[in-house]
């Protein structure tokens, strides 16, 4: 109780509790990371800050809006769609309806594609990158954060999209390095490039409505179908990329887990060869990269 005599409000340690009972109780898998993720962020703390501050009141209406907060997730709502946000090699980056939200393996595919890039650049200066189907930008901004001597455009056929990822250019300080493109593939891109990535729809069609609610519900259905057999989008590239790659250039792509050898033979059938093939986290194959032949 307060001197005033009126019940003091809960604490920050209160509310991340009680999150995380809730998540815990409705099944959520990553119940007590969501929580502290959610929580902190509402909040405007580390998760450090978020146990060392565990103490301290919060106000009405921040209790209000982790409630809000905690009724999205429940709804299956991603933590990092309600706060609008979420970090990406080391770039705090904008989300919004029509981008996907960034996810830690597709840093795979930025770890892998540097070490070319870099010598790309002791080569020849300047450097120019292609990120197809960009999103929030992550791929593109998060190459341009680490390579100084590159610039790059950004192409994706939504306008929202490209609106988040011009936005995350500038939020980051990279807007004078970044252009964005509206074009469904290579259709409105002009030029050649040292380096082109993606990270496209994979999922074959007939599986879309089976991944999780947090994917189906929140993510772009177009940045998801992959056709049939989940290859479209790197037939389409594998057709096209070789009028806009340099002859010394590098394509780098993220894959789904069982995609290997089927990629491989769509680039190979057009005239590109494999230099480098990567696992993810959980020793999944993730990131292929091509050069001509």
């Amino acid at each position: 109780m307060s001197k005033s005599g009126k019940q003091a409000g809960p604490t920050v340690s209160h509310m991340l509790a009680k999150a995380r009972r809730r998540f815990t109780e409705a099944g959520i898998e990553s119940a007590a990371a969501d929580a502290r993720v959610l929580v902190a962020g509402l909040l405007g703390l580390s998760t450090t800050a978020i146990v060392t501050r565990g103490a301290e009141t919060i106000g009405t209406e921040q209790v209000a809006s982790i409630e809000k907060a905690m009724e999205r997730r429940l709804a299956h709502e991603p933590v990092h769609r309600i706060l609008g946000e979420r970090e990406f090699y080391g770039l705090p980056l904008s989300l919004s309806a029509e981008t996907l939200e960034p996810r830690p393996d597709t840093e795979i595919l930025v770890d892998t594609m540097l070490p070319y890039l870099r010598d790309l650049a002791n080569a020849e200066g300047h450097i120019h990158i292609l990120d197809l189907g960009t999103g929030t930008g992550a791929i593109c901004l998060a190459l341009l954060s680490e390579c100084p001597e590159a610039s790059g455009v950004g192409s994706d056929i939504s306008a929202d999209a490209l609106r988040t990822a011009q936005s995350n250019a500038e939020r980051n300080g990279l807007q004078d390095r970044f252009e964005a493109i509206q074009s469904s593939w290579f259709e409105n891109i002009h030029g050649a490039f040292h380096a082109i990535v993606s990270n496209p729809p994979y999922i074959a069609s007939k599986v879309v409505h089976t991944l999780a609610p947090e994917v189906t519900k929140f993510d772009p259905p177009a940045a998801l179908d992959g056709g049939a057999d989940g290859l479209d989008a790197y037939r389409t590239i594998a057709k096209d990329a070789a009028r806009f790659i340099r002859p010394d250039g590098v394509v780098g792509l993220e894959i789904g887990y069982d995609q290997r050898n089927d990629v491989i033979d769509v680039f190979e059938a057009e005239g590109f060869k494999l230099l480098e093939s990567v696992k993810d986290y959980g020793q999944n194959d993730r990131a292929l990269v091509f050069a001509l032949k």
